[in-house]
């Protein structure tokens, strides 16, 4: 788990150097949730609330991510990827899903198959309960 860490934070690096591969997951949940607040999005990626707001400050910088009211509540602010966010965010996941295809290409169909039921398996799998994420340090990191 350690390698596929790193691998996919230098792939991340590789794919643009402005964005870290907490930004790239940060900006794929606003994507998909169409803005959310900062408490959201730290609760959903299960990271502590400082590190998502270091992070959303540097998106926001880069113009990648921009604050609105909440359609629900105009006392909250939401957040919301950018047309420039949306741009390199289609960039960055046709890039990592082309190298995807290239690291993959030479594989049975068979080991494909069997890679992607433990995929499901493991993305399906519970996570720690909150009180059990001390014991995961990586959880937190902004790297």
């Amino acid at each position: 788990m350690s390698v596929f860490a790193r691998r996919a934070r230098a792939a991340a690096g590789r794919m643009h150097p402005e964005l870290s591969l907490v930004s790239y997951t940060l900006l794929g949940h606003l994507e998909e949730s169409d803005g959310c607040r900062a408490t959201d999005l730290a609760a959903h990626c299960a990271l502590d609330k400082s590190t998502v707001s270091r992070q959303v400050s540097a998106l926001e910088r880069a113009g990648l991510v921009a604050r609105r009211p909440d359609a629900d509540d105009q006392r909250v602010q939401a957040l919301h990827l950018t047309e420039a966010g949306r741009r390199i965010l289609a960039q960055v996941t046709h890039r990592r899903r082309a190298a995807f295809r290239e690291r993959l290409a030479h594989w049975p169909a068979q080991d494909l198959e069997r890679f992607a039921d433990y995929l499901v398996r493991y993305n399906t799998s519970p996570g720690p309960e909150p009180e059990d994420r001390d014991a995961y340090p990586d959880r937190t990191d902004s790297r």
